[in-house]
């Protein structure tokens, strides 16, 4: 079971607050395998038949470490010290950026292939063909080995995300401890010039973590999407392929649709909500809340199956500014893994909508979940 990862280690308790009034030809294999999911919201208009796998392009390589001078004092050798932390935090995220873009290309590229032996196989139905064509049945199980290259790509994605949330969570620490060695005596003002500079340098690192996190989660699901989309898709596909006809693709993708989701309250924060259906707070050690979170929404889709959820990560709004700043990126991350999880149980993604608030009133970050 998964727990939230933020940029500090963080504990969840979860608190239910309200209940909620053909046969396949043997020719192809099945594509009843369940998806691997990711995070972020994702929309279907992300996901056009035939087109381009959408991702994001973002490059995260941090910026370097400003080299200081020794100065002799006890708080001199603290500070180089942290600044080698910060040189090996860096050089982690580095690794991390490089991964990412690698996925990302190999994604890329298993698209376009899979797209363009789609292309083909419809090309050859729309001119005619005969029923059972074993050139394009051939050309179909190509194109599934293709779309099942995806389902690799968010698995060594997700598996990315987890290595990056550990990242995070030591790029706070480093934060934290840079913070606190202003308190130290014995220090010189070169001591605090430098403090400065590791100050504003390791601050920029937490920021890019983040928006690297971000962007992995959203390719992540934007990929979960696409394979769910593209699934449905090709088992259509395959039956116009066993008729020898053009099938304007799947008929739950096309001529129904997806039932549109109930609009999204996730721009209001907390203003105007009801009391939310689960509440999870981030008070506690390692606490498992999937079991929890799935009950209930389990049963609210049971007594509406087209409802609609909005999760809003609820910051503590006590203390400094920069302290409640830091907040907010927590509780924001401890939304996103929630986002993940229920995606992980099988909520559409377009069922799920992500917002953020600041409650002064909240000692610590919570979660909140509203029906909608």
């Amino acid at each position: 079971m998964k727990r939230v990862s933020g940029l500090t280690a963080v504990a969840v308790a979860i608190a239910i607050l309200t209940g909620c009034s053909a046969d396949e030809s043997d020719l192809w294999p099945s594509l009843e395998a369940a998806d691997p999911a990711g995070g972020a919201q994702a929309t279907q208009d992300q996901v056009q038949a035939g087109g381009p796998l959408q991702l994001n392009t973002g490059v995260f390589e941090p910026a370097g470490v400003t080299p200081g001078q020794p100065t002799g004092t006890a708080v001199g050798e603290k500070v180089q010290a942290l600044r080698s932390d910060l040189q090996r935090l860096q050089t982690q995220v580095g690794e991390e950026n490089r991964l990412l873009q690698q996925y990302r290309g190999n994604a890329r590229e298993t698209a376009r292939d899979y797209n363009t032996m789609v292309s083909t196989i419809n090309a050859r139905l729309q001119t005619g063909t005969t029923p059972g064509n074993p050139d394009l049945v051939q050309l179909w199980n190509q194109s599934q080995l293709e779309l099942s290259q995806v389902a690799t790509s968010i698995n060594n994605m997700n598996a990315l995300a987890a290595n990056t949330g550990a990242t995070a969570s030591l790029s706070t620490f480093l934060l934290d401890s840079v913070r606190a060695t202003y308190g130290l005596q014995g220090a010189v003002d070169e001591d605090h010039r430098q403090l400065a500079i590791l100050e504003d340098e390791t601050n920029q690192t937490v920021v890019l973590i983040e928006r690297l996190l971000t962007e992995l989660t959203e390719d992540v699901q934007r990929q979960t999407a696409y394979l769910a989309y593209e699934r449905s898709e090709l088992t259509a596909l395959s039956v116009a392929i066993r008729n020898g006809e053009f099938f304007a693709g799947s008929l739950g993708n096309r001529s129904f649709g997806i039932a549109a989701p109930p609009p999204s309250g996730g721009a209001a924060g907390l203003v105007g909500r009801t009391q939310p259906l689960v509440v999870i707070r981030f008070d506690q050690p390692s606490v498992e809340y999937e079991p929890a979170l799935y009950g209930a929404v389990n049963q609210a889709l049971s007594a509406r199956p087209n409802a609609g959820f909005d999760v809003v990560s609820v910051a503590a709004g006590s203390g400094a500014q920069g302290q409640v700043a830091l907040a907010s990126g927590r509780s924001v991350r401890n939304a996103e893994a929630v986002v993940r999880s229920l995606t992980d149980m099988g909520l559409p993604a377009d069922r799920v909508s992500l917002s953020a608030a600041t409650n002064p009133a909240a000692a610590v970050n919570e979660v909140h979940i509203y029906l909608r």
